[in-house]
């Protein structure tokens, strides 16, 4: 989890959605992160100190000129700890007070004593939010560096509909994740393939697999968090779209192929941990197939795999790929790795408990095109993704490794 041991401060301002503080504050908690609490005096009209208290177990720091506070946190102290601060819900008034650089509350103080990166996640009536100091001072928060969390659209508090609703709690988590993150592929453009395709029978049927695009999804939402651009090419799925992603649908092969191949010459690496089907019915039905006492033969026909032809217009791009086995692991994903021209295979035996498609953890063992074997114990998909990432980053390094010069013989 990237919040593990890391201090988080969350700053709470004074609007009705401070309430969502709390939800923020048990997410953080539960994903591993230190969480301590500051609030201005308004945000304690709308929700009680002592129940951000439980929900961090820190005390919650409000006043700068309490004794007992200054003695147990000081301001400086709570800025110096943080790996990262969000400000959550940041009213119109802590927006305006941080973009002059006024320190006249706790929460002020400790923003302009922080040397950590700085989140804001505005919270207000949909005028306020459009008026043009509010921009402006959101700006000026940009332009030093300072992440802007822009909130949802919908119905309001205040009985307006439109944008200024505080992001989802989850989603600021999300932004906090990647804050706090080492920023390795911040120049990767990283295209993933995931989740199943279905290949019809007739207009309600059809012949698909297993995968649910767990896998793929994590890639995604790790490959944005550590600062790649991400493409994600989805089967068919109900999975959510990772915050930052952009998202290709695709239902059969033939799409999710051509959708692969268009969007390959953007990318810097494909990473491929789509089940993409490998027969599909060789002659769909234009109606529905009725049911008949004598059953139904259902004649298939080979996809035709165009990976070859992607590999032999790679150049410098990184491509990787997954292979899902039932037996004789190693031996079918090496000949799958030299087969493709892959960079990275990720294979795994999927009879194994808790390494199918469909679980939230993984068994997988790498191999390069050295064909060493890395092997790894049953983990967490999203930590999986991460060990993958880390060998793409190797492998980069590798490939921008300027060739040594070879010693004259005379």
């Amino acid at each position: 989890m990237a919040l593990k041991d890391n201090t988080i401060v969350v700053g709470v301002s004074g609007g009705i959605a401070a309430y969502k503080a709390a939800e923020l504050v048990r997410i953080l908690v539960t994903r591993g992160a230190r969480v301590r609490v500051m609030m201005t005096r308004n945000a304690a009209e709308f929700i009680t100190p002592l129940t951000l208290q439980t929900l961090s177990s820190n005390p919650v720091a409000i006043d700068t000129f309490s004794l007992t506070q200054e003695s147990e946190i000081g301001h400086i102290r709570l800025a110096d700890s943080a790996d990262a601060i969000v400000i959550a819900p940041a009213t119109a008034n802590v927006i305006a007070k941080a973009a002059a650089g006024i320190a006249d509350d706790l929460v002020t103080t400790v923003l302009l004593a922080a040397r950590c990166p700085i989140a804001f996640a505005p919270a207000m009536n949909v005028h306020m939010y459009e008026h043009p100091t509010v921009a402006e001072n959101l700006a000026r928060l940009r332009a030093r560096g300072v992440t802007v969390i822009e909130p949802e659209e919908g119905a309001l508090a205040c009985g307006y509909e439109g944008k200024g609703r505080l992001c989802d709690p989850s989603a600021i988590a999300e932004e906090l994740e990647r804050m706090v993150s080492a920023r390795d592929l911040d120049s990767e453009r990283i295209l993933i393939t995931a989740g199943p395709t279905q290949e019809p029978i007739d207009p309600v049927r059809f012949v698909s697999n297993r995968s649910t695009g767990k896998m793929g999804f994590a890639l995604a939402r790790a490959a944005w968090r550590r600062g790649a651009s991400v493409r994600l090419i989805a089967g068919p799925s109900a999975l959510p779209t990772p915050r930052g992603v952009e998202r290709i649908d695709t239902v059969s092969a033939q799409e999710m192929l051509e959708a692969t191949t268009r969007s390959f010459p953007w990318c810097s690496a494909l990473i491929m941990a789509a089940a993409v089907a490998d027969f599909r019915p060789a002659r769909p039905a234009p109606q529905k197939i009725k049911k008949q006492a004598r059953g139904l033969n259902l004649e298939l026909e080979a996809i035709a795999d165009r990976l070859p032809r992607l590999a032999a217009e790679k150049g410098d791009r990184l491509m990787v790929g997954f292979a899902a086995e039932t037996g004789d692991l190693e031996d079918n994903a090496r000949e799958k790795l030299r087969r493709k021209k892959l960079d990275l295979i990720v294979a795994n035996d999927v009879t194994l408990e808790g390494a199918g498609f469909g679980t939230e953890t993984n068994i997988v063992t790498l191999i390069g095109r050295n064909g060493d074997a890395e092997r790894h114990p049953k983990l967490a998909k999203d930590e999986v993704a991460d060990l993958i990432l880390d060998r793409l980053v190797s492998l980069r390094a590798v490939k921008a490794r300027p060739l040594r010069a070879v010693p004259s013989s005379h």
